[in-house]
């Protein structure tokens, strides 16, 4: 079998059944379809899965499991998939109709470990393509060492496709109950990989929710971003890789810490004293980071936040976002 698609289910009733067409849309003629329900209490997802399972008996399986977050169902369903290839789709999200066979092209041509492609983001009443693979070389087989920006590149799991083997052989999985897994994970396995292949094609369509991580309001939760980092860095810290990857996850932190978790929470409180945290993280770990050359490649929107955030002009970040939102 050369797919197994990897559904994570949590009280998504509303989204399920697009999810699930859309991959029925796709010639699963040499795939299976594990949905996860993740102890859905809506008293609907778990129902509708079991509906699903029942209806395509040879190509759906149900996996019903305690509540334990995404990283948990993902790996829930690693352990069942009987796939060469693991396919993650958000319960919310949907897939092209060519995904799997655009997917599986790939493979025939050029095996890897990981194929990585561009997404949409899905408004509801319009999508936006995100090139999120066009800085890759398309059709070339590369490692991380050659194309070391790959960890520069949005982490999710859902816009890459990866060879179970890959989990199995490392011993890499998603954490659990915790923010930001993909970036705690992705650029583990990209470090491990023999081989990664870029497709300069959206196949994916990325729903963007209100009650995403991006927008969300909880001030100490966002700075579960620490915590992502201190794994990732650690990690390829402990497996003598931090020195060749050094610019990468300083400009990494600079993203994430410095220009990101510090918008997110300065447009709510511009005094946090969470502010100086974020900047004392970053000056622990690369106190040089000014001199990271990746900055001069941001859009400018992001190199003026980061130089609001480098002269503490909080109250500044605030209002444009204000004026931005219109309020």
């Amino acid at each position: 079998m050369r797919f197994s698609v990897i559904v994570p289910v949590y009280n998504v009733a509303e989204y399920l059944e697009k999810c699930v067409q859309s991959i029925l849309a796709n010639d699963c003629s040499d795939c299976e379809l594990l949905l996860v329900d993740d102890g859905s209490t809506d008293g609907r997802s778990g129902p509708m899965c079991d509906a699903f399972a029942a209806a395509h008996p040879n190509l759906i399986q149900v996996i019903h499991k305690p509540n334990g977050g995404l990283g948990d169902a993902r790996n829930a369903g690693l352990e069942r998939a009987k796939g060469e290839y693991v396919v993650f789709i958000d319960s919310d999200d949907h897939i092209a109709p060519d995904y799997l066979a655009t997917i599986s092209a790939a493979v025939d041509r050029s095996p890897a470990d990981v194929y990585t492609f561009d997404f949409f983001l899905d408004f509801g009443e319009e999508t936006e393509v995100f090139p999120n693979s066009r800085d890759l070389p398309e059709g070339t087989v590369f490692t991380l060492a050659q194309q070391p920006g790959l960890l520069l590149q949005q982490p999710n799991a859902w816009s890459r496709v990866w060879k179970r083997e890959l989990f199995m052989s490392t011993g890499i999985r998603y954490p659990a109950r915790v923010w930001y897994e993909d970036i705690r994970t992705s650029g583990k396995l990209f470090a491990k990989a023999s081989g990664i292949v870029a497709i300069h094609k959206p196949l994916y369509y990325y729903y963007i929710r209100d009650n995403s991580i991006t927008r969300n309001r909880n001030l100490e939760k966002n700075m579960e971003i620490l915590d992502a980092m201190e794994d990732l860095l650690g990690y390829f810290q402990t497996n003598g890789l931090f020195d060749a990857y050094q610019k990468e996850l300083c400009q990494l932190v600079i993203d994430h810490v410095l220009i990101a978790a510090t918008v997110r929470i300065a447009r709510i409180d511009p005094t946090s004293p969470l502010l100086g945290q974020l900047r004392s993280y970053v000056a622990r770990w690369f106190p040089d980071y000014k001199r990271c050359p990746y900055i001069r490649r941001l859009p400018l929107a992001k190199r003026l936040a980061l130089g609001l955030s480098e002269h503490r002009l909080y109250r500044v970040l605030n209002l444009l976002f204000r004026l931005k939102d219109g309020r």
